[in-house]
């Protein structure tokens, strides 16, 4: 068994088993900090980047990754004793692996362990991109309005602090005193990523720094423009507050700070203990946190880079003029038909999507009823793409059994997921006076789902931001069968529109009366 490390390397490469990188890690330097480092940047931004490297070019682009969030912790012992290289695994639907160790990954800082060092390397001229993947609720808006919200608990806190060393010290706000136990709450120091978005550019600005772009690659869409909405909306409060002194920053980020959109696509499920084995008894590889994914993988990207970029083109990515088509298609199709398939399947006793895209009914839901008739009439026309066919692919890469992508995981965050993906769907066919009775299922298997126990009495656990609230709303069923779609944040106004709550109703007294087998199969066969 060999421990993946830089110096092992050598005898990886020997063994036959595995891609290692055969350029040296020591050529590599920073020039993208990235925040959210999970499975699916590992699987994607990074592994394009290795790409290029292992190509001979663009070593100057090595990623910094960052973490804010206590459970980053985990990652970032895992990459810090691995020096930064992991192991990805892409399978394939006739069962078929590649295995290759992933270097474009030079370094990797835990925020809370020392904020000066994360602000350091992003004020670094050779930094010129900031990247994110930092999940649809990472942007801080609330989806109903567009507005960013001020109030959350961290945010609020940025705030309310100042966070040049000098100034923390001057107004008596010197870090914590209890041993580095509270360090995440350190004073005179960010705790989000706007806070240290903002306070870099404003560092690099009063150094005469060309500012970074910043490169969102989360599932929102117009990430781009929606990053640059928020860290705005941000900027100009601590601007409004007198946070920044004399030296405003907002109206120097709008005029010249580049935020591309982007389109991304891969299906990463949760790394499990099983493909931690697996790495180990197939690749001889000792991995603390390898990666699995899908074969299929796609990336289109906005090319809008005053500060230069890696030639990701020549390592496949779809560098456009315009990203939105290419987005609507993913954001409408595939993620929304995630969600068709995570709550009816857990429903149904289900555990993972390649059984859920299979199902007598579930799948014919999802693929015609879902897909053909709610989901691509709000797409436009995409260049270069079959939209038939492209919908037959996901349905194909969702069966896909050998990737084992977990219904809980599609599950988990709706309150993040369905307001930014589904919801826009009904409203856009709802004006246009079409059929929302799929999607209106779909809400009703989510508030089903969140009520927290199964048609077989078995409970689930219901990961969300907003767990307690979207759990109390479910229990208010039997009072209020409207009491889930009155959470406006979530829905806006659906809950008075009788031709959405109609269906809405029927399907959630379906669902709780004879249960979710009997309600896809009276919609198949009605259709």
């Amino acid at each position: 068994m060999t421990a993946l490390t830089a110096s092992s390397l050598p005898d990886l490469a020997v063994s036959g088993r595995v891609a290692v990188p055969e350029y040296p890690l020591d050529e590599r330097t920073v020039g993208i900090v990235h925040f959210g480092v999970g499975g699916f940047h590992r699987a994607h931004q990074a592994m394009y980047l290795d790409r290029l490297m292992a190509a001979g070019r663009d070593r100057d682009w090595a990623i910094c990754g960052v973490g804010l969030l206590p459970g980053d912790v985990r990652m970032r012992d895992a990459l810090d004793g691995q020096d930064g290289l992991y192991t990805l695994v892409t399978k394939a639907p006739d069962g078929s692996r590649e295995a290759r160790v992933i270097g474009s990954l030079a370094s990797y800082l835990f925020a809370p362990d020392d904020p000066e060092a994360v602000l350091a390397q992003m004020s670094d001229p050779a930094v010129r991109i900031v990247s994110l993947t930092v999940t649809e609720g990472g942007y801080n808006y609330n989806p109903s309005t567009g507005e960013f919200q001020y109030g959350t608990e961290d945010v609020a806190a940025d705030l309310a602090t100042r966070f040049d060393p000098e100034g923390a010290q001057a107004a008596g706000l010197a870090g914590s005193d209890d041993g580095g136990a509270n360090t995440s709450r350190r004073a005179g120091h960010p705790r989000t990523m706007f806070g240290y978005v903002v306070e870099a550019l404003r560092r690099r600005r009063a150094a005469g720094i060309a500012p970074f772009t910043v490169m969102s690659c989360d599932n929102v869409r117009g990430n781009g423009d929606l990053a640059r909405r928020m860290i705005l909306a941000y900027a100009r409060r601590r601007d409004e507050d007198g946070l920044h002194g004399e030296d405003p920053i907002a109206d120097w980020i709008a005029a010249e700070v580049a935020f591309p959109n982007s389109m991304v696509d891969r299906i990463t499920p949760v790394t499990a203990p099983e493909d931690v084995a697996m790495v180990r008894e197939e690749y001889g590889i000792e991995d603390a946190w390898p990666v699995v994914s899908e074969d299929f993988v796609q990336w289109v990207l906005e090319d809008r880079f005053p500060a230069g970029r890696p030639a990701y083109e020549q390592a496949g990515v779809q560098v456009v003029e315009d990203v939105e088509p290419y987005e609507l298609m993913k954001l409408r199709l595939l993620n929304c038909s995630h969600q068709a398939i995570a709550y009816f399947g857990l429903l149904l006793g289900l555990t993972y999507a390649d059984e859920a895209a299979v199902d007598e009914h579930l799948a014919p839901f999802t693929r015609v009823l879902y897909m053909e008739r709610e989901g691509a009439p709000t797409v436009p026309a995409v260049p270069g793409m079959d939209l038939e066919a492209y919908q037959d692919e996901l349905m194909a890469r969702f069966a896909n059994t050998s990737v084992k992508d977990t219904l809980a995981r599609l599950a988990a965050e709706s309150s993040d997921r369905i307001p930014t993906w589904l919801v826009p769907v009904i409203r856009e066919n709802l004006a246009a006076g079409r059929d929302v009775t799929a999607s209106a299922a779909i809400v009703a298997s989510w508030a089903r789902y969140a009520e927290g126990i199964g048609e077989r009495g078995e409970e689930w656990p219901v990961v969300d931001r907003l767990r307690d609230r979207v759990m109390a709303a479910a229990a208010r069923h039997d009072e209020n069968p409207l009491a889930f779609l009155r959470d406006e944040e979530l829905f806006g106004d659906l809950a008075a529109v009788e031709a959405f709550t109609a269906p809405y109703l029927h399907a959630l007294t379906v669902l709780r009366t004879d249960g979710a087998r009997a309600l896809l199969a009276e919609l198949v066969a009605e259709a």
